[in-house]
This record gives C-alpha cells, sequence and structure tokens, in this order.
C-alpha cells in the first residue's frame, strides 16, 4: 500500500449552511441526533461524486462514509471527538488497488449514530487516518497556497511562510487563523504528522507543519521569535460573578463537557464571591449563558460581543518579555484600547474594540517585521542585569 491514496473530502461550497438552513425552515434546533444526520449528507454526498469522477477518469475508487471508514467519535453532537479509527475497511479498498475516497467531519458514535466533528472536523478526519495508517504525512488541499505570517484579506503584505513548527500552528490556529483548525494541528503533533497545506488548483510549495525546525536550531534563551500575527473576530468577552469555588469548577467541567474552548481566563476573589472573566466563541455564548442562569441561578453573564482578539504568536515570547512591551506600546500609540492580556511562549493574546481589529494586525506585523520575511522575524532580549 506505499504508494496507495486515502482522500478525505468536505461539503461543496455552501452545503452545511444550505443544509442548516433547511433545517431552521422548518423550526428545528441547529444542534443534535437529526441535524447531524441531514448535516453528514453533505461530506457522504461529497464522497461519492468524486469517486464517480475518478472511474470516469479511468481510476479505481471507492467512496465510504465516516461510519462506513470505522471512525469512532464521542462527545456531543455536532461536537464528536475522534477516539479510534478502524482501519480495516480503508485496508481493503486500497488492497483493491483502489482509490479510498472518505466523507470527512464525521463518525459513529456508542450509539452507532452518526456524529459530526464540528469546526475542524474534516482536516482532523485526513491527520487522524494518516495517523493510524501510518502515513507520516498528510496533505492539505485549501483556497490558500500555505500558510501566510497574517490572513492575505487583512494584510496584503503578509508572506507565505514555507516551514512551521507544529506548536506554533497550533497557537495560530487556536488564534484564528483559518488555513487549518487547532485540532488537526494538534493530532498531528500527537503522532508525529507532517502536514502540508497546498492550492486546490494551483501547484506551488505550499507550507509544510511539522515537529522539527532547521532555522530555529541557533535560538538561545534569550531570544525568540515572532512567526504570525493572527485576528479571531468571532469572540466575545465574559464577565460573570459566581459564589464560590465550587461554581467556578462546575462552570469549567461545562465547558469541559460541551467542548467549549475557553481563552485568556481570570479569576479574582471579591467580597461576595468570585468574578470570571473569559472568551470564548460567539457560537457558544448562548449555552453558556443558558448554563450560567439554570445552574447558579444568579444574574445573567455580561457580554461583551464588540471586542476582537489579536494574537502574537512565535516561539520564545514569555521570556522575552519586550515582545508583550512592544505589541502594547504599539497599540496604545495608535490609540487602540486592550482590556485584556495573555502571554504565553508561543502567543501573546490582546483583546481590541472589534472595529480595530484589522489595524492592530496591521500595525503588529509590521512592527514585528512580518512584511517582508516569510520565516519569522526574530528578535533580542535586553541583556540580563
Amino acid at each position: 500500500m506505499e504508494n496507495s491514496v486515502v482522500v478525505v473530502v468536505s461539503a461543496r461550497g455552501d452545503t452545511t449552511d444550505d443544509l442548516l438552513r433547511l433545517a431552521g425552515e422548518i423550526g428545528a434546533a441547529r444542534t443534535g441526533r437529526e441535524v447531524d444526520q441531514l448535516l453528514g449528507t453533505g461530506e457522504t454526498t461529497s464522497a461519492a461524486l468524486l469517486a464517480l469522477a475518478l472511474r470516469g477518469a479511468g481510476v479505481p475508487a471507492h467512496s465510504l462514509s465516516g461510519v462506513q471508514t470505522g471512525i469512532l467519535a464521542t462527545g456531543a453532537y455536532g461536537r464528536g471527538v475522534i477516539v479510534a479509527v478502524d482501519t480495516e475497511p480503508i485496508a481493503r479498498v486500497l488492497a483493491s488497488e483502489a482509490v479510498a475516497v472518505v466523507a470527512g467531519f464525521q463518525g459513529m458514535n456508542e450509539r452507532l449514530d452518526l456524529i459530526t466533528l464540528g469546526r475542524g472536523g474534516s482536516d482532523t478526519t485526513a491527520v487522524a487516518i494518516a495517523a493510524e495508517l501510518g502515513a507520516g504525512r498528510c496533505e492539505i488541499y485549501t483556497d490558500v497556497d500555505g500558510v501566510y505570517t497574517a490572513d492575505p484579506r487583512l494584510i496584503p503584505s503578509a508572506s507565505r511562510v514555507p516551514f512551521i513548527d507544529v506548536d506554533v500552528m497550533a497557537e495560530m490556529s487556536l488564534a484564528g487563523a483559518q488555513v487549518l483548525h487547532s485540532r488537526a494541528v494538534d493530532l498531528a503533533a500527537v503522532h508525529g504528522v507532517d502536514i502540508h497545506v497546498l492550492h486546490s488548483t494551483r501547484p506551488g510549495p505550499g507550507s509544510v507543519i511539522a515537529a522539527r525546525d532547521d532555522d530555529r536550531r541557533d535560538m538561545l534563551e534569550s531570544s525568540g521569535f515572532v512567526t504570525g500575527v493572527a485576528v479571531d473576530t468571532k469572540v466575545a468577552r465574559v464577565g460573570l460573578l459566581l459564589p464560590d469555588a465550587e461554581a467556578t469548577a462546575q462552570l469549567f467541567d461545562f465547558f469541559a463537557r460541551e467542548s467549549i474552548f475557553v481563552d485568556m481566563a481570570t479569576l479574582h476573589d471579591v467580597d461576595d464571591g468570585i468574578r470570571v472573566g473569559l472568551t470564548v466563541a460567539d457560537a457558544d455564548v448562548d449555552a453558556l449563558r443558558a448554563f450560567v442562569t439554570s445552574a447558579f441561578h444568579g444574574g445573567p453573564p455580561e457580554i461583551d460581543g464588540g471586542v476582537a482578539k489579536v494574537s502574537v504568536v512565535g516561539q520564545g515570547l514569555l521570556t522575552s518579555p519586550e515582545c508583550a512591551a512592544r505589541a502594547l506600546r504599539r497599540l496604545r500609540r495608535a490609540d487602540i484600547a486592550t482590556n485584556a492580556v495573555a502571554t504565553s511562549q508561543l502567543r501573546i493574546s490582546m483583546t481590541v474594540p472589534a472595529g480595530a481589529a484589522a489595524r492592530a494586525a496591521r500595525l503588529l506585523h509590521r512592527e514585528f517585521g512580518l512584511e517582508s520575511l516569510g520565516a519569522g522575524a526574530g528578535f533580542t532580549s535586553p541583556v540580563p542585569v
């Protein structure tokens, strides 16, 4: 099976949105078992059509749904998480010297129901299959020709990054970069799968995402690198008052149960409880509001939907604190307010007014010299005293 091909496909165009709209027209909720059954048809249709097209071109091909492939998933409908892949169905197709065309974005849960995998599900499916087959490499064909130092739609001067460390790519994805979902990148990191991002119609070198970076061998403890700037406009800043530490634990249990990604979290003891601040995706606000109102019988959380998260991503950022200072100072000079900051070795994130997000990204992209550098811009810490 050395030269065999497995193709994982997504739904075509706006198919998923169209199916959700159909469900809405009959008053159905946007999540649940039947909605997953409906949404799964988008990918299975794509898989069957591609298999037919390949056969028409003289290439043997066999389509498989996520259930037929043996992708086992757990979790809530619409938010499934892959727990195992039975490679036997794919192996049988490959043994017949045919291309295996797999419907992404879906698997089968413990009830034998189809369950969709949520945002990034097709990328994650592809990486999971590559890992289980021992492929070592997964090519992702998309509408961009690689990973850039910033979204080229916001910053036309952004440069393609030919190689990016897998941990840095995971942070860029979490921070809002839409080339790949962080779930796929995390899975690739764990299983040692290299990801090659390529344009689906234009040949080119693309970008390689892997767990090595020869360009960083000379990076010492006192230096760091900025690789890119990411913007996430689909976030909300949430503030709420909880009665005690147990309530805080219950809140994070809820996040885990519903697979809700939480960022920039702060906890402050106050006279009447614990004040919590955090950011969540816009799509998760309603579920959070409903949970807080019912579980703690208090007032609804304070929701600020007029913010965006702008992040500087790289390596060695926490041990090079002048990077955060430069970012904050540059935004302050431009009269762009920041009301929350979070730092780590790989990412510095700031919340800014949504209307200023694009301008903030452009300023930071320029501040760290990313205008013409495709491999990252270096900066050096002050000499310790």
